[in-house]
């Protein structure tokens, strides 16, 4: 089962940055390798439902990661037959935030005006 389904991408900015690497780059190597382990879970296993991947609605799935001490999460989106990871960060109550919500669907919709 090496064979990826869909190819996970970074979202781009319009000034070429990518957020969700930017994330990444700042958490510690161990909890770098365990969010990216379940990304490539999903990557190889699409469509691939709970306790690694889960719905939001409207086109939003999230990648759960259950870290030493806290949750983190990768919102996404599949366009083009490919992984859009939009956000990512630390949950830090029960619910996904609004704003957390409404940047991953700003994200989304710029995608789909032709933006890689």
């Amino acid at each position: 089962m090496s064979q990826k389904v869909i190819q996970a991408r970074f979202y781009r900015t319009e000034s070429g940055t990518e957020p969700v690497r930017e994330w990444l780059k700042e958490l510690p190597a161990e909890e770098r390798y365990e969010i990216g382990h379940d990304i490539r879970l999903v990557e190889l296993g699409w469509p691939i439902g709970m306790p690694v991947c889960r719905p939001l609605g409207d086109g939003l799935f999230e990648v759960r990661t259950k870290l030493e001490n806290r949750i983190a999460r990768v919102l996404f989106c599949i366009a083009e037959g490919q992984m859009w990871l939009l956000h990512g960060f630390i949950k830090t109550t029960q619910k996904i935030s609004q704003q957390d919500m409404q940047l991953a669907h700003q994200r989304r919709k710029q995608l789909s005006g032709g933006h890689s």
